[in-house]
């Protein structure tokens, strides 16, 4: 089993630069603003063969007794628990302060090894900068610039000193990687805590709790997945942060890493513009999708359906994926959202076998046969798997870029049906054959015109000739000259 390794120091001491650097990833957000990071973080990195699982935590203010300062006290607080080394990041070029100190006195009273690393030495007399931390008590600092990488190696080693290297290393490869999405506030990190039966994520009623992307790895019903947490996304125009724009950047890429998007809306809130654009991106994406709709419970039976009609006015073009009507809070209808989940990750990987494709062709061009286009009409002879996730469909044939777009979502329609492909995108992709005689007959062409061009040559020559001694202009025939009379 990985070791973990949770990063813990007051705000602004370059935990998240260090994260990156130990995981060798760019996946935590870096600023010089205090407070950037609010939830705890997972990276996996490796020394030599030793993996180990990194943990990136808000900044850490043990004595906060309300708001999200008291959240992220508490989140820290747990992972410190779950930790098997703790590394406490502190600032060399401020020196030692209050903080640091009662965040080491909470330390010591967890009883896991800590390692002090005292951050942005770089440029400085290593035995000077860290002499005032040894006040800590936590034993020998290490001077270490996160930034440009100095020291990091000498850290890592003690941290995993005690820890043996192990056996048999191997990557989890089919653990199902979901991200969870919506506008702010609508109970994505609500559904997360609620799916893993803990406060795992903050969840605050305040637009803008969860700024970057929280991974979490959990187990249900013998599979392996990744939930991933995402920032909620506003209209751009809406966007004046930094740090905002930062959050929606990793927002959609965790859309574009996931296997499976969960688009969490808000039953109590208009169903909008921007929900149907977050909706568009998946679907451009190409990502497998299931649409939660949370915050279901107390509304009366006239609400609930005015709701659903405005789901399918505005989000009629995801009809392949399912709605589900939850309560994240109350954890109401979160099982069969599950297996919605489940089904949409079947579709999206699943295998199409090419005999099965062109017998589907097949019948759906005898149901219905493509339109003409002027005298001939196309001919779709053969389908093949071009790939997965989403699944990619290639079919061949002559003239298949005259087909119109509504004979392709006809077909996209028909093979959805056929190998019940709910929940995912399905592309279609047309390979037009070339005509094997097009060359032949440019060719045949080019020979008739250059003959016809060597053959008039002769007769102008001959006509220019017949009479020796006359001058032609050009497209006038030559005149035979008269002899005096007489003569």
């Amino acid at each position: 089993m990985k070791p973990s390794i949770v990063l813990v120091g007051r705000p602004n001491v370059g935990k998240s630069t260090l994260f990156n650097r130990l995981t060798r990833t760019r996946d935590a957000l870096v600023a010089d603003i205090p407070g950037l990071t609010r939830d705890r973080h997972y990276g996996h990195g490796r020394l030599g063969s030793k993996p180990y699982l990194v943990i990136d935590t808000g900044g850490f203010e043990p004595l906060a007794k309300d708001g999200i300062m008291l959240q992220m006290a508490r989140q820290t607080e747990q992972a410190i628990d779950e930790a098997d080394v703790v590394i406490l990041v502190v600032d060399g070029r401020i020196g030692i302060t209050p903080l640091d100190k009662e965040i080491s006195r909470r330390l010591r009273q967890s009883g896991r090894p800590v390692f002090v690393a005292v951050n942005k030495s770089e440029g400085m007399q290593h035995g000077l900068v860290i002499a005032d931390f040894h006040e800590l008590g936590l034993g020998e600092p290490v001077a270490i610039s996160a930034t440009h990488g100095e020291g990091v190696r000498a850290l890592l080693d003690l941290a995993l000193l005690p820890f043996p290297e192990p056996a048999d290393d191997v990557p989890d490869s089919d653990t199902v990687r979901v991200a969870i999405v919506g506008r702010p506030n609508v109970g994505k990190s609500t559904m997360i805590n609620a799916l893993l039966g803990e406060d795992r994520v903050i969840a605050f009623d305040q637009p803008g709790t969860t700024r970057d992307a929280i991974h979490v790895d959990f187990e249900r019903a013998g599979r392996k997945y990744t939930l991933i947490d995402t920032a909620g996304l506003r209209r751009r125009g809406n966007v004046f942060e930094t740090i905002e724009k930062f959050s929606v950047i990793k927002t959609l890429q965790a859309i574009e890493d996931a296997q499976v998007v969960i688009l969490v809306v808000d039953a109590r809130q208009e169903i909008g513009d921007q929900d149907a654009h977050i909706a568009g991106f998946i679907r451009e994406a190409g990502r497998a999708l299931v649409v939660a709709v949370n915050k279901w419970d107390g509304l009366d039976s006239y609400v609930r359906e005015q709701i659903k009609g405005a789901l399918e006015s505005q989000l009629a073009f995801i009809d392949f994926a399912r709605f589900h009507y939850v309560s994240a809070l109350q954890g109401q209808g979160l099982e069969p959202l599950f297996r919605s989940v489940d089904a949409a990750y079947k579709a999206a990987m699943a295998d199409l076998p090419t005999p099965q494709l062109t017998r589907a062709l097949i019948d759906a061009v005898a149901r219905q046969a493509p339109p003409r286009n002027g005298l001939f009409r196309p001919k779709l002879r053969y389908a093949h798997q071009g790939g997965r996730n989403p699944p990619l469909i290639v079919i061949h044939g002559n003239a298949l870029d005259k087909l119109p777009e509504s004979y392709r979502r006809y077909l996209e329609h028909l093979f959805r049906e056929v190998f019940k492909l709910q929940g995912t995108p399905l592309r279609i992709q047309f390979n037009v054959s070339s005509n094997p005689f097009a060359e032949k007959k440019g060719a045949d062409e080019g020979r008739r015109h250059l003959k016809a061009k060597l053959l008039a040559k002769p007769r102008v020559a001959a006509r220019n000739s017949a009479r020796p001694g006359t001058t032609l202009k050009a497209g006038v025939a030559a005149k035979p000259k008269r002899r005096p009379v007489g003569r």
